[in-house]
């Protein structure tokens, strides 16, 4: 038999209204980071105040996803989305308008800042949830959440070339606000769509109290269920918010800090390419198993980067194990679908999402504190521990399937 193609999840049923609608909506995240930091910083003259107001929008935005994702999951798309879109749009226009001018106080932009970052409506969740709707065939589903994880991965590599060339041609501030009007115009395109609609979001009655959505945990303790994709992902995390101040690092100590942009590169070149490989392929493997394996097989490369004699070796190897990011990232979201009924699958998605970015956090703080204190090479080994470590715990339980 035939495998299916990219080509047929895209001529699924209102497929590719939807995806254009939520990656429309999704471009707004690539876009808000970047113009948040130069709007806040040129507007308050400091540095100090625009690091603070990037914290606490990423720590508004990863600690509160899970409740997000929960209110989508009782109330439904259609009912959610529109008013996280609305709120967070508005905040992000006050944030805007605070910030087009010069000598404002921190106050402020720290607040609205950290208001803003408690609605991002979540895009990326519900969308993967329609996937699930739009395509029951697990091999046509396995092909979505690749070219999911693919795209999202280009859009953060679009969103801040575009805030870039936003503030080159006009100011830091209208950045903010091109991103409310994507958020906005995405997430209304994404909520007429016919599949969203078709789910009205009696998550709560579908659970029941004692579940809350969630399946109930498998075999396996801490890494049975929804624990495995989690735990790992937040490894994945970690190893990758390290990498980027450690590349850096070592593009410094050889005089050429600009070229870190090689290895950034060749991390999402390659992230992309093994995304769209790994979609087409078919696996007798287990979910289970295949994610401590690309886990690991990130981790691994990125060990060994440290003692590359060179940046264009260093990017070849950060190439490497970037062909196993978005795999690995595909395979924990397949995992969080099959972890929770019908009633949580949204939720499902968010603690992955949270777990990543709060392991990527965590791994940015670990490299600045290595940095300087440990030579360089061992600073990239300490970097892949978080994912190597318990990818390799996952693969030594015993429940592993036995036909591996």
């Amino acid at each position: 038999m035939s495998s299916p193609s990219y080509a047929a999840v895209l001529r699924a049923p209102h497929a590719r209204r939807t995806f254009g609608a939520a990656l429309l909506g999704r471009l707004s995240y690539g876009v808000v980071s970047l113009s948040l930091t130069l709007a806040s910083a040129g507007a308050t003259g400091s540095y100090a105040t625009a690091g603070a107001a990037v914290a606490l929008f990423g720590l508004a935005v990863s600690v509160l996803s899970p409740v997000r994702a929960r209110l989508i999951d009782r109330y439904g798309p259609r009912r959610a989305l529109p008013s996280m879109a609305v709120a967070y749009a508005v905040l992000l226009a006050a944030l805007a308008l605070v910030t087009a001018r010069r000598g404002v106080p921190a106050a402020p932009v720290v607040v609205l800042a950290f208001a803003a970052g408690a609605f991002p409506p979540p895009l990326g969740p519900v969308m993967r949830t329609l996937w699930s709707d739009l395509l029951p065939d697990r091999r046509l589903l396995q092909r979505a959440f690749s070219l999911d994880t693919v795209a999202e991965e280009l859009l953060f590599v679009a969103g801040p070339l575009l805030a870039g060339l936003i503030a080159a041609l006009a100011r830091p501030a209208a950045g903010l606000a091109v991103s409310a009007g994507l958020v906005l115009s995405g997430t209304f395109a994404l909520v007429s769509s016919p599949v969203a609609r078709s789910r009205s979001g009696p998550g709560d009655e579908a659970a029941g109290p004692e579940t809350d959505g969630l399946a109930p945990p498998r075999p396996g303790g801490f890494f049975g269920g929804l624990g495995r994709p989690v735990v790992l992902s937040a490894g994945v995390g970690a190893c990758l918010g390290a990498l980027g101040l450690l590349v850096v690092a070592f593009a410094s100590r050889r005089d050429d800090a600009a070229a870190a942009a090689w290895a950034e590169a060749a991390l999402s070149v390659g992230s992309a390419i093994g995304g769209l490989a790994y979609g087409a392929l078919s696996w007798r493997v287990s979910g289970r198993v295949r994610l401590p394996l690309l886990t690991a097989a990130v981790a691994v490369p990125l060990a060994a980067a440290g003692s590359a004699p060179g940046l264009y070796v260093l990017s070849a190897v950060v190439g490497a194990a970037g062909l196993f990011v978005a795999p690995a990232m595909t395979t924990a979201y397949l995992l969080a679908e099959e972890s929770a009924d019908h009633g949580g699958r949204t939720r499902a998605g968010a603690w992955v999402n949270t777990a990543f970015n709060a392991g990527s956090s965590f791994g940015a703080a670990m490299a600045g504190q290595l940095v300087g204190r440990l030579p360089l090479a061992c600073c990239f080994v300490a970097a892949a521990a978080p994912a190597l470590l318990p990818a390799l715990a996952a693969l030594a339980r015993r429940d592993r399937p036995t036909r591996l």
